[in-house]
């Protein structure tokens, strides 16, 4: 069996090299070939290019590389019809997986195709589904709500699980050293801080979120923060929080991340996957964005839904606070934490619906990688189930 995949960002390398594994597991003699990272490589992948190369966003940043992005989509394109794979597993990455397999069905209409992440049409441009449907024939989805909209469209979709349930996650001896090694007292408030992983996230909110402290720390002067970052951001982070008159707790070594997120007892977090992380180790959250005027004006008249925090989402309820947009303003963000902190039974109500999330997202069962596997093995043997 002949299986092609394709990922353009360490998000999607991370899904693929699960989803190889489980394959591996579930038919030791795979060939696999394409495009991926790290973690796919890892897996036996022999990248047919560095997939960094597909890792920008961004008009300013795509633009210098336009025509060097085309060629690779026609070399990927090629690619998979010379090797005539039983399935092309194309993982994120729209903009570049959804060019690759509209050529690859020009010329072999009857390639099977995989995509692998849903588009979020529930959130915003329903038109998307129908747009995949014409070049994709399955899709794996993350969250438990997406298959109906695919198949509205007449796409296959099975929900494998999110990543998020099957990541290392802290102990609470984990969290006891981290506050010990700190000099945090058992009692004393920590909170984290985080502003987002892109540079234009940590620049808008960066100084909103630092005020939003400040003004919780005069409620509670013995707060304590920790600033979990990412390399792509870490020196910007240093740079903001080098500012701030208590100097944070900054850390980017994932072992302590997790420590950090099982340790704090709220957090402040930029709008994104993170409400899941935190959701993973049970910690009580207020979710915060911003954008300028005229993206906010126009993604708020485009928006479908009345939550933006994947956790309300997930679990059906609106339990985490927002502030978004006009209403991302420090005075209204550092007053909500502050009753967070205070108030037990709010943050009861977010220890269930986070409960319910996790369990909701597949925690407890299968592996989501092992899921995929089986998924992407239904599709090739016709619908057969593949047992290990």
């Amino acid at each position: 069996m002949k299986i092609f995949l394709i990922a353009g960002e360490p998000s999607g390398d991370m899904l693929g090299g699960a989803l190889l594994a489980g394959l591996k597991s579930l038919c030791p003699d795979v060939q696999i070939s394409g495009v991926g990272g790290p973690q796919m490589i890892a897996q036996g992948l022999d990248s047919q290019f560095p997939m960094e190369e597909l890792s920008v966003m961004g008009i300013a940043e795509i633009l210098p590389k336009y025509f060097h992005l085309k060629q690779r989509i026609r070399e990927t394109a090629d690619a998979i019809l010379a090797a005539k794979p039983d399935a092309v597993v194309s993982i994120d990455s729209p903009d570049f997986c959804l060019r690759v397999a509209k050529l690859v069905k020009q010329d072999a209409p009857d390639q099977k195709i995989i995509h692998y992440v849903a588009p979020s049409v529930w959130a915003w441009r329903p038109g998307r589904a129908a747009k995949m449907a014409k070049c994709v024939d399955h899709v794996l989805a993350l969250l438990p709500f997406e298959p109906p909209y695919m198949e509205a469209v007449g796409l296959g979709c099975d929900f494998v699980g999110h990543p998020v349930v099957a990541e290392p996650r802290a102990d609470k001896a984990a969290a006891d050293a981290f506050r010990e090694t700190h000099m945090i007292a058992p009692d004393q408030p920590l909170v984290l801080c985080l502003p987002g992983s892109r540079k234009s996230e940590v620049s808008r909110l960066g100084a909103r979120f630092d005020e939003a402290l400040m003004q919780l720390r005069d409620r509670e002067p013995g707060l304590r923060v920790v600033v979990p970052t990412v390399k792509g951001v870490s020196k910007m982070v240093g740079e903001m929080t080098a500012r701030w008159p208590i100097a944070p707790i900054v850390v980017q070594d994932p072992a302590e991340k997790r420590a950090a997120f099982a340790a704090a007892d709220l957090a402040l977090a930029a709008s994104g996957t993170v409400s899941l992380e935190l959701a993973a180790s049970r910690t009580p959250m207020v979710i915060a964005y911003d954008a300028s005027m005229i993206t906010w004006n126009i993604i708020w008249r485009m928006m479908k839904i009345d939550t933006v925090t994947l956790v309300n989402l997930v679990s059906d309820t609106r339990v985490i606070p927002e502030f978004l947009g006009p209403e991302c303003r420090p005075e209204k963000i550092a007053r909500m934490m502050s009753r967070l902190l205070e108030d037990s039974a709010l943050r009861a109500g977010q220890l269930v619906a986070m409960d319910r999330t996790m369990e909701r997202l597949g925690e407890g069962g299968e592996a989501p990688g092992m899921r995929a596997a089986r998924a992407v093995l239904d599709v090739v043997n016709g619908g057969k189930t593949v047992s290990a």
